[in-house]
């Protein structure tokens, strides 16, 4: 851990979609109800994005609201990091698009894809450019239109998946406040378990019902569930070892918005009272590198995370990767 935080969390905001999308809407779609899919996931509403708004669009809305709270003007951004598996096109970078439509004349602009776990990748990079770069405002964006490569044809991945972005503004630690330990790890030995190949890969892929791989989301869901509690529960005890801090410590724990049942099990796992764990997967559903980031910024603007409050923050994502970040309020 390091003496004193390097970078603080100044600002955050987030944006969804207007459409909702029920679980009553989807029973017209697949076979499927309301109890199956609440009782296996906890999900009862997810936004979904209209045809006319990019990914990058929905960056800017969030990030406008982090950079207002932060008091950070466009041109006075360094550096705009956008984690994201649904850019608005394969190449240039969707920040490049973000840092147009903003204005960010002054910035350097780029993406993390890391899946589910991008936000908590892109605070760890973001926080290793104040030591390296002289950099005053450096934005974080987590940021998905998944249901654009949803398959709406396969019941158990169709119901999971929503759309959002989520933005944090880091500024330089002055003090005790900030980011006190930072962990991310991968394991590419198993991306076969959840996966998009895409329109054009040079080898075709195949599920674990020797089906070939549509390029959608490709999800072996029970195997994906033991090695994401495993995960998270590995990098939560990492980031809290760094920080020579306990569970017990621990004031608000934000995990990835996948599933509840595997929210409900790391909690249980680690001990946590459950009453410290935030939970939105129910309105928004998995919005892969735009959860937490969501979660973020509604907890903090509900007040739950006060003046020297401690939050850990958890992830699992595609790749297989994972992480979690520890951070002073």
């Amino acid at each position: 851990m390091n003496e004193c935080p390097i970078s603080k969390i100044a600002g955050t905001g987030f944006a969804v979609p207007d459409k909702i999308l029920t679980n009553q809407d989807l029973e017209k779609i697949v076979d499927t109800s309301d109890e199956w899919i609440t009782s296996r996931t906890g999900i009862k509403t997810r936004h979904i994005v209209s045809d006319d708004v990019e990914n990058s669009d929905l960056c800017v809305e969030a990030s406008k609201k982090a950079l207002d709270e932060a008091g950070v003007r466009n041109e006075d951004i360094d550096v705009i990091i956008v984690a994201t598996v649904t850019g608005d096109v394969n190449f240039p970078a969707t920040a490049c698009y973000v840092q147009e439509k903003l204005g960010a004349v002054n910035a350097a602009a780029f993406d993390v894809m890391a899946a589910c776990s991008g936000f908590i990748y892109g605070l760890n990079i973001g926080n290793g450019l104040f030591i390296a770069n002289n950099v005053q405002n450096v934005i974080v964006i987590g940021s998905e239109t998944l249901t654009r490569i949803t398959n709406w044809e396969d019941r158990n991945t169709c119901v999971l998946f929503g759309d959002g972005a989520g933005a944090a503004v880091l500024q330089p630690s002055t003090g005790d406040k900030g980011i006190l330990a930072t962990y991310m790890k991968s394991d590419g030995r198993l991306s076969y378990l959840l996966m998009n190949p895409g329109h054009n890969p040079i080898k075709e892929y195949f599920d674990h019902e020797g089906k070939k791989m549509l390029p959608v989301i490709n999800m072996q869901g029970r195997e994906v569930f033991k090695y994401a509690v495993r995960s998270m529960e590995e990098a939560m005890y990492k980031v809290l070892e760094r920080g020579n801090v306990s569970i017990n410590d621990v004031d608000l724990l934000i995990t990835h918005q996948a599933n509840i049942r595997i929210i409900d099990t790391l909690a249980e796992r680690t001990g946590i009272n459950r009453e410290k764990v935030y939970i939105n997967v129910d309105r928004y559903g998995n919005t892969s590198a735009a959860s937490v980031p969501i979660a973020l910024d509604e907890a903090r603007k509900k007040g739950l995370l006060p003046e020297g409050s401690l939050c850990l923050m958890t992830v699992f994502g595609g790749g297989f990767t994972w992480g979690a970040v520890l951070v002073r309020f």
